[in-house]
C-alpha cells in the first residue's frame, strides 16, 4: 500500500505530523508541488494526478489544510482510482482569512469522493471550523471525526508525530480490500 502525504499551503514542516509519518514509514512519499507558497489549484491538481499515476490504485491519500481542496478538486477531474483519503483540517475558501496566494480553490466542489474517506475536524480551527467540515462530511460522503479544541491540526497543535490521526490512516487501511 503506498500513502501519498499532500501539505498545504507553505508546505509541512519538520515538526508537522505529516513529516513526522513520512520519515516513520518508507511507503509513505511527500507529493511535491511547484509552488508551496503561491499554489495554483490546476498545477497542484496536475501534480496529484502524476503521483497517482505512479503510485497505483492501492494509494491512500493523506491530505493537510489547503490539500484537502486539492483533493476535492482532483478528485472530480481525474479517471484514476484510490483507495480512500484521510482529510485534516479542511479550510473554508470562502473565508476572510483564507490566504489570497492560493487560486483557483474555490467554488469547492461538493460532489460525493469516489472512494473512502475520513475527516478529522478541531472545533477551534480558525481556518475551517466543525460547521464547515460537517458540510463537506455530508457533500462528500465522508465520516467526520471531531477531535476537539487542536486549532488547525498542525505543529502549531502541538501534535508531534499525533498517534491518534495515524489510527484513522490504519483504519482507512484495515476498511479496504486489496
Amino acid at each position: 500500500m503506498k500513502v501519498l502525504i499532500l501539505p498545504g499551503i507553505g508546505n509541512s514542516g519538520p515538526d508537522h505530523w505529516q513529516s513526522h509519518w513520512e520519515q516513520s514509514h518508507g511507503n509513505y512519499t511527500r507529493v511535491n508541488q511547484l509552488s508551496w507558497d503561491n499554489p495554483s489549484c490546476l498545477e497542484w491538481v496536475a501534480s496529484l494526478e502524476e503521483s497517482v499515476k505512479t503510485s497505483g490504485p492501492n494509494t491512500i491519500l493523506v491530505a493537510h489544510s489547503l490539500a484537502c481542496l486539492l483533493v476535492a478538486h482532483w478528485a472530480v477531474k481525474t479517471n484514476l482510482e484510490i483507495r480512500a483519503a484521510l482529510l485534516v483540517a479542511v479550510p473554508n475558501p470562502k473565508s476572510p482569512i483564507f490566504p489570497t496566494e492560493a487560486v483557483g480553490f474555490a467554488p469547492l466542489p461538493m460532489h460525493r469522493l469516489p472512494f473512502e474517506s475520513i475527516i478529522v475536524a478541531s472545533t477551534n480551527d480558525q481556518y475551517g471550523g466543525i460547521e464547515f467540515s460537517e458540510k463537506c462530511a455530508s457533500a462528500w460522503g465522508s465520516r467526520l471525526i471531531n477531535i476537539g479544541e487542536a486549532g488547525h491540526i498542525n505543529s502549531s497543535s502541538g501534535l508531534g508525530a499525533w498517534p491518534e490521526g495515524h489510527v484513522f490512516l490504519q483504519q482507512l487501511q484495515s476498511n479496504q480490500t486489496p
